[in-house]
This record gives C-alpha cells, structure tokens and sequence, in this order.
C-alpha cells in the first residue's frame, strides 16, 4: 500500500501526542539521551526548542505524517557546519524509516545548503543496512552529551 509521506512543522501536532510518542520505552529503548516522564510541558519546550532552530537556521526538525497521522519526528539540525539528519517514529511505524529518509535525503540533495549529511546513531544500532544503501559512510565515533555514538556521513552533492 502506498502511504502519504508529508513533512509539517512540529508546532501542529498536539503536545500531548508528542509527550506520549517520547514516553514509550521502545523508542527510548535507541535513545541514550532521551529522558523519560515526558509530559505535556516537556513537550511544549522541546517544540519550542525546535522551533528555535529553524528561526536561527532557516531548517530544523519535522513532524512526520503518514496518511494524515503523526508517525514521528525529525529533520536536519545545524551542528557546527554540518548538517545532522535524526528520525524518531512511533513504534507502530518503525517500518516507514526508509520512506521517510528518502524523502528527506531527496530534500537535501535539492537544498545547496546540505553539501552532506551526518547521522549520529547509537551503538546499539545493529541493522544499519538502510544506510548504506543510501550511500552513507560511518567515520567514527563521537561523545555526545556522554554518549557514544557512531557517525555516519552522506554526500548530497
């Protein structure tokens, strides 16, 4: 079945939807950063955040729609010069990652902004097919905020 795939901005999607999407375990589950007891205020700053970033750099994080119904979030966020490409869905629709990717990897190509894009991904990322068949690279590890993570990095050029 073909699925709608839209990109809106994280400001239409009712904070009590997204409290409870970051609440689940099994997202926090590849998540070392992700604090859990979300609620509706968290969700509020955490849009606010994101919001943020897109008055600053013009680009930011989504909420992503399939058929009409939030499925998740992410987007590119400016780390530094570089480009960081994350994507968070509901569990219910783990299986649209790549879709969803695509279309954004396709924006990113078309933006003369993105010469590439990074992706950083827990360890505990194991099936990481998906990626190379974008074209992705990993070029290390980094510390994040006392994480490890593996870096990943996609020319869109």
């Amino acid at each position: 079945m073909r699925r709608e795939i839209a990109f809106v901005r994280l400001s239409e999607i009712a904070p009590a939807e997204i409290a409870d999407h970051m609440s689940d375990l099994r997202v926090a589950e590849h998540m070392p950063l992700l604090t859990l007891g979300w609620d509706e205020a968290a969700a509020a700053r955490f849009v606010a955040m994101k919001e943020a970033c897109w008055a600053r750099d013009g680009l930011g994080h989504w909420a992503f729609l399939a058929d009409g119904r939030y499925v998740g979030w992410g987007g590119f966020q400016r780390e530094g010069d570089e480009w960081d490409f994350g994507l968070v869905l509901r569990p219910d629709a783990f299986g649209l990652g790549r879709l969803i990717a695509r279309k954004a990897i396709d924006f990113a190509v078309a933006d003369a902004r993105i010469p590439f894009v990074t992706f950083l991904l827990p360890p505990s990322r194991k099936n990481l097919g998906a990626l190379n068949k974008l074209g992705a690279y990993q070029v290390g590890e980094i510390e994040y905020d006392g994480a490890t993570f593996l870096k990943y990095r996609l020319e869109t050029e």
